[in-house]
């Protein structure tokens, strides 16, 4: 019996133990054509065991990049590519530098700096102070999806002038953020609704009852009960003759 501690290691556990046995064969062929043919089945072999590589573009350049990268980049077939090196399939991504800015406020963002400092640098007063206002209404939003509950105007007016040393201020009701709940709004429009409902039955109601008592006391007097009611002695009258 054979273990996988004897075994040589799989490089491509994807493609399985067979698969790596016919390449380690196809490396001790030695007819170069022949070597060839048996690689292209390998090829096709490789393509049916991971349909989900077909979808690629250019897929067979990268079965035939796996295929020298089994070998240990030492397959010596006339392949429609060239063999990749070590040094390409093996290459670390070069390591991404990390923003090491230290700003103070990371509750409102990294942002925020960024406007206080272009605020505070406006010279136009009306610029200046719609600025303001944007980075108090900006603060709002900012507070609104961490807290989760509704903000007051003086907390973001206080602490706006401490964070920019004095030089903005924030003046209260220049912008508004709601928070209104869709259920709660739902449940009020229904409420309204049926509120009109009942209005309309009972004006309906009470038209019905009057037109009833009209009904009632027209019998006779010309109205359109009446003549009902005249319409029917008449026809009476005649039947009893």
């Amino acid at each position: 019996m054979e273990y996988n501690t004897t075994r040589s290691k799989l490089l491509m556990p994807e493609y399985g133990r067979n698969v790596q046995k016919m390449i380690e064969y196809l490396v001790t062929v030695e007819d170069r054509e022949k070597r060839l043919r048996q690689a292209e089945v390998i090829i096709e072999l490789m393509g049916t065991l991971n349909p989900h590589l077909k979808t690629i573009e250019d897929y067979k350049h990268k079965l035939w990049d796996h295929l020298f990268q089994m070998t240990d980049f030492n397959l010596d077939v006339d392949s429609p590519y060239p063999c990749p090196t070590p040094e390409a399939v093996f290459a670390k991504p070069e390591v991404l530098p990390y923003p090491q800015d230290n700003f103070q406020h990371r509750h409102l963002g990294k942002n925020i700096q960024v406007l206080l400092n272009r605020a505070i640098a406006e010279t136009n007063e009306e610029t200046r102070h719609g600025l303001t206002q944007a980075i108090g209404y900006y603060m709002k939003l900012a507070y609104a999806n961490w807290h989760k509950e509704p903000v007051h105007d003086d907390m973001i007016k206080n602490e706006l002038a401490e964070i920019s040393g004095g030089l903005l201020k924030y003046e209260t009701g220049g912008y508004r953020v709601h928070y209104d709940n869709p259920v709660r709004s739902n449940n009020n429009f229904k409420q309204r609704n049926n509120n009109n409902r009942n209005f309309k039955g009972n004006q309906g109601g009470q038209g019905g009852g009057q037109r009833n008592n009209n009904f009632r006391d027209n019998n006779g007097s010309g109205g359109y009960g009446g003549n009902f009611n005249n319409k029917n002695r008449k026809f009476n009258k005649n039947k009893n003759k």
